[in-house]
């Protein structure tokens, strides 16, 4: 029988869960986040920025930024290197299974190729975290990590505790361990992302990692003391504050636009419809063709099998119809099933 990670769900700890769960609720069906692509990737800038910052990196979101958009930037290549990782990992978080420990691994070297020796492999030797000279936390010995990580995973996959708080305490456990050499911060953020963008997809543009890199000192100061008591409730909660307070940042962002904007957007959409529209009636007779093309266009991340849900037929209906438009050149799959965009082909500006 497998062991239950040492945790307690406290009173503040459950109103923070329900609070993002109805917030996160709003971001999936009210509102326009799941169709901002250039709010997703400035999103996910944030996210690369902050969880390397925690861990020390000096370089700016601006020069972080630059790094991703494949720019000459005047700072220490390990610092550059650690980006360009860091954007490889999470561009392909949603092709991992959490529970899986060989993407666990795969991860871990995208994450750290070429600055650590074992990158992708569970450290060879014993580990400690150090607070100036002091000792705070000693991980688990060598022999015993990749039974541990394999017993969390299970552990984590069988659990009926809610995703949020599954991952919080996942997170919390990759930290206790310390599986590897270097990276168990990046690694355990990452992983909790993951975990929660499988429940919710909005999670993967989620930039959580900046309210923890606003509060690092809590943070280390709530994951010693869950080690210190083995118990990570105050990790939980320290957790599920900066969670609730990312997807309520989100929230407001979208719903509430200064005028201006609103106003730019309000045009720029009611341009990208009428032109889409007459895309759509031009090159395609096919009535089912023309509604797949719509959804792809409103909702490039929508997949086959959502397709299939919004229209009304069959998977395997969507998928010929799919095959066809691929055929005339008019749609192409950007990226891989999950995780990956459509792209209409068409003349019309596109939306941002």
């Amino acid at each position: 029988m497998l062991s239950k990670p040492p945790y307690t769900i406290t009173v503040k700890a459950a109103d923070y869960l329900t609070r993002i769960a109805e917030t996160v609720t709003r971001l999936e069906y009210g509102l326009g986040f799941k169709r901002d692509i250039k709010l997703h990737r400035k999103n996910r800038v944030r996210s690369i920025h902050s969880s390397l910052a925690i861990e020390g990196n000096t370089l700016s979101l601006d020069e972080i930024t630059d790094v991703i958009n494949g720019k000459l930037v005047a700072g220490k290549q390990a610092e550059v290197k650690e980006v360009k990782n860091a954007f490889e990992a999470y561009d392909k978080i949603m092709t991992f299974d959490p529970y899986r420990v060989k993407d666990f691994l795969i991860a871990h070297k995208l994450m750290t190729d070429g600055l650590v020796q074992e990158s992708g492999e569970f450290r060879s030797g014993d580990v400690g975290v150090f607070a100036d000279d002091v000792v705070v936390h000693v991980g688990a010995r060598p022999q015993f990590v990749p039974q541990l990580i394999e017993e969390l995973f299970e552990w984590a996959k069988t659990t009926e505790l809610h995703p949020i708080l599954e991952s919080t305490i996942v997170h919390c456990e990759i930290e206790t361990i310390h599986p590897f050499a270097d990276g168990n911060g990046r690694m355990g953020r990452l992983w909790q992302t993951l975990i929660l963008a499988k429940w919710k997809e909005v999670f993967a543009w989620i930039p959580m990692e900046s309210l923890v890199f606003e509060k690092r000192s809590q943070y280390y100061d709530a994951l010693q003391s869950a080690q210190r008591k083995n118990d990570s409730g105050v990790f939980i909660e320290f957790i599920l504050s900066a969670i609730l307070g990312a997807v309520e940042a989100q929230a407001k962002q979208i719903s509430e636009p200064t005028s201006s904007t609103a106003s730019d957007e309000i045009e720029l959409l009611g341009e990208f419809v009428e032109n889409a529209n007459k895309f759509v009636e031009r090159f395609v007779d096919n009535g089912t063709q023309r509604s797949i093309l719509r959804l792809m266009m409103a909702q490039p991340t929508i997949s086959a099998k959502g397709i299939a849900e919004e229209i009304g037929i069959s998977p395997r209906g969507v998928q010929k119809s799919i095959s066809a438009l691929k055929k005339r050149g008019l749609v192409e799959r950007i990226g891989p099933a999950k995780g990956g965009h459509w792209l209409v082909k068409g003349s019309f500006p596109a939306k941002s």
